[in-house]
């Protein structure tokens, strides 16, 4: 029940999150130097002061932000996100199609650290327990993975388009679709030739991660009581790992790369502007760029549900499955005593007596 109770509270949790983030969102577009207006007519050239005038009051420019912050959240309240500045569209439609193409790169980038890093991290650990001639396998293997992660990912998104895109040519240098086709028109198999580098960068650096955590977590297996007695039964080392091993550290690394959400999303923001991929990295730098507020402003609330739920699945899973975990959870939700007043456990007050 109390697993239950502090579920609940979760979305409580995220409604301050979003009020404080929109809130410090529009503050900081405030201070920015680049005016909504300016960045506007600046492809208007020959604009009257009439309607300047009436473009900043159609966009409630000419109101104190205060104002304009409290009418854009009636709006969304109200299921209306507002029309972007810079595309002139509803920024529901834009969010829809960014958010498709993003949520399509970072499932298929999530899915293939979890499992490259998974094998790596745990081919790396027998390596390291088995024959001299196999350790550099290790070596290899913790070396390359220390050097992804502390690699920025819009690098690796450049030599990615350089040796396969430009020396070899063997894929398109970005984009989301075939150039010249129409928004739906392009397959399936356009889509994921278009989507192969990207995927490859962001899943560089959270592979890296997944690989070294695994690997660490299999050395642990390897050194204890439970693989020492299997060993001495006559069990082998593979058997041992696909018996015991596998089930004991598979759950640590999937945990991982949920609670990864936000340096996963982070990764594929970087991404997308460097591959030109049509998705929510593309439309946060316009809006931007060009001071869209409220294109920015739901790309935000956007990223902010999306980070938030993968914590809170990471949390639920790492809760029901692991009981520390849930004791520590329960423990935290129990009733605490007011402070100043006495404890309540009667063994607790004759030692005070």
């Amino acid at each position: 029940m109390r697993i239950a109770k502090v579920t609940v509270q979760q979305p409580l949790r995220l409604i301050s999150l979003l009020i404080g983030l929109t809130l410090l969102t529009f503050a900081l577009l405030q201070l920015s130097p680049l005016d909504p207006i300016g960045q506007y007519i600046s492809r208007m050239p020959g604009a009257t002061e009439e309607q300047l005038a009436a473009l900043r009051k159609l966009w409630n420019q000419d109101l104190p932000w205060w104002e304009q912050y409290f009418k854009w959240l009636t709006s969304v309240l109200q299921g209306d996100w507002g029309t972007s500045y810079a595309f002139r569209e509803p920024v529901g439609h834009i969010m829809s199609r960014a958010f498709q193409n993003s949520l399509l790169l970072r499932l298929c980038a999530w899915v293939l650290s979890t499992v490259v890093g998974y094998v790596l991290g745990m081919l790396a650990a027998i390596a390291s327990r088995g024959k001299k001639a196999f350790r550099c396998c290790d070596g290899l293997v913790s070396g390359i993975s220390l050097t992804l992660w502390s690699t920025p990912t819009f690098i690796v998104g450049l030599l990615l388009i350089m040796v396969f895109a430009v020396w070899l040519g063997w894929s398109p240098t970005g984009l989301s679709q075939p150039l010249g086709t129409q928004l739906g028109e392009a397959s399936l198999s356009d889509r994921l030739r278009h989507i192969v580098l990207p995927c490859l960068a962001v899943a560089a650096v959270s592979t890296s991660q997944v690989a070294l955590h695994t690997r660490q977590e299999f050395q642990d297996f390897l050194d204890s009581d439970v693989a020492l007695f299997a060993r001495a039964r006559g069990m082998g080392t593979w058997r041992l790992v696909a018996q015991h091993g596998i089930r004991n550290t598979a759950l640590p690394a999937v945990m991982l790369q949920f609670s990864q959400f936000s340096i996963l999303f982070g990764g594929s923001l970087m991404a997308e502007v460097v591959f030109s991929y049509a998705g929510l990295g593309s439309a946060i730098t316009e809006a931007g760029l060009n001071s869209d507020v409220p294109l920015l402003l739901g790309c935000v609330v956007l990223m902010a549900v999306f980070v938030f739920v993968g914590n809170l699945i990471a949390d639920v899973l790492a809760a029901v499955i692991d009981p520390r975990v849930r004791r520590s959870i329960e423990n935290s939700a129990a009733a605490r005593p007011a402070v100043g007043l006495a404890p309540k456990d009667p063994a607790a007050q004759e030692a005070a007596r």
